[in-house]
């Protein structure tokens, strides 16, 4: 039997915003792969790129956990990959079964990961 776990999650963007400015390298060091920062700083706001995936991360985080598949993983441990402008998650430690969906406004990011295990 298939069993299907959700995730989801929404960031304010100048929360984002506020910790890139203070603390610009630690803080993207710590959350996101360099693939994912060389994404987002070519973004003409990459604040708005960086919280998608922040809320992304979270969202597969709280599928993950919530499945047993793992007991932790670290946010640098999930990269969301762009292949023309879809989203997608590569996370080593699990075979690919996440699905993502990320939409921001100007105010907020939100995203939603839905993780099927067999």
């Amino acid at each position: 039997m298939q069993m299907i776990y959700l995730g989801t999650d929404i960031v304010e963007i100048k929360r984002i915003r506020k910790n890139i400015d203070l603390k610009s390298t630690i803080f993207l060091n710590k959350i996101f792969t360099k693939k994912e920062i060389k994404y987002c700083q070519l973004k003409a706001d990459p604040a708005i790129h960086f919280s998608g995936r922040f809320a992304a991360k979270e969202a597969i985080k709280k599928a993950i956990l919530s499945s047993g598949i793992l007991k932790y993983i670290s946010m640098k441990e999930i990269e969301i990959i762009s292949a023309n402008s879809i989203p997608k998650v590569n996370v080593e430690s699990i075979d690919n079964c996440i699905k993502i969906s990320i939409s921001h406004t100007n105010d907020f990011a939100t995203a939603m990961a839905i993780c099927q295990i067999k």
